[in-house]
C-alpha cells in the first residue's frame, strides 16, 4: 500500500484495516471498501482529512 498523501511505501499496519504512514503521520482507516484519512494532532485527537482526498 502506497499512502495517498505523499506516495511514500512506508506505510504499516496498526490494526484490522487501520494503518498508519510514517513519513507524514496520518493515518488510513479502509472502512466497506473505501479510504478514509485522518492527521494525528499533537494532543492525540485525529481530525479527518477525507475532503482533501475525496475523487
Amino acid at each position: 500500500m502506497n499512502c495517498p498523501n505523499c506516495h511514500t511505501s512506508n506505510v504499516g499496519k496498526i490494526g484490522d484495516q487501520h494503518y498508519y504512514c510514517w513519513d507524514c503521520f496520518i493515518e488510513l482507516t479502509i472502512e466497506d471498501g473505501q479510504l478514509h484519512v485522518h492527521e494525528v494532532q499533537e494532543d492525540g485527537t485525529v481530525s479527518s482529512l477525507d475532503d482533501l482526498f475525496s475523487e
